[in-house]
């Protein structure tokens, strides 16, 4: 039995740019959810879960509107976080990036993402497709657990908005990445959310 999970990036944000910490889609974030909703509108998902953050929220329901057998459940699980902190291993040119950061919100996306782990990459007694919808980080850890990497490399594991993430969960063996960041249903002018993204 096959154990699939769709791991969706929300769409692009209104004024992201200006740092706000969450909000509406922009209208082509609205453009994005349409895009990915239309490439998996053919899947025939048992199950679907969204991030509470209002960004998240409005990706599912735009998603969820032209897949009417399909409801999305908020889960607090797929909350933005920061999912691990520096190690000793970790490369120097990360550690920056944790200069803001709390030891209080490290303790609580670690914690966070475990039990996500535990909770969505669970082996299936039957064959299943369930569809989440978070954010960069969040996709970033399981896609790390997946390949067995380091805690801190989830780090620089990018995903534009609305790419699609599909990994495989099997009973004996280790979970696959099926694809990570599968933006073929997008156009370029679609293509958001990364560093330094050329159109390809």
């Amino acid at each position: 039995m096959a154990h699939y999970v769709y791991l969706v990036r929300h769409g692009e944000q209104q004024d992201a740019e200006y740092g706000l910490p969450d909000g509406p889609l922009s209208p082509k974030g609205k453009r994005q959810a349409t895009a990915i909703a239309e490439r998996l509108s053919g899947v025939p998902f048992s199950r679907a879960w969204h991030s509470p953050l209002q960004r998240a929220a409005e990706t599912a329901e735009i998603m969820t509107e032209r897949m009417p057998a399909l409801d999305s459940v908020p889960s607090a699980l797929l909350m933005d976080c920061i999912p691990s902190g520096p190690t000793p291993d970790m490369p120097h040119s990360f550690e920056p990036f944790f200069g803001a950061i709390t030891p209080e919100e490290i303790e609580a996306g670690e914690a966070q993402m475990a039990d996500a782990v535990a909770e969505f990459l669970a082996p299936a007694r039957e064959d299943r497709h369930d569809l989440l919808i978070t954010h960069n980080f969040v996709i970033a850890w399981f896609v790390r657990e997946v390949l067995g990497a380091p805690s801190w490399r989830w780090m620089g594991l990018n995903q534009a908005n609305c790419g699609l993430t599909i990994i495989r969960v099997r009973s004996a063996k280790p979970p696959v990445l099926v694809t990570h960041n599968d933006l073929g249903h997008l156009p370029v002018e679609l293509r958001t959310g990364m560093p330094d993204l050329q159109p390809f």
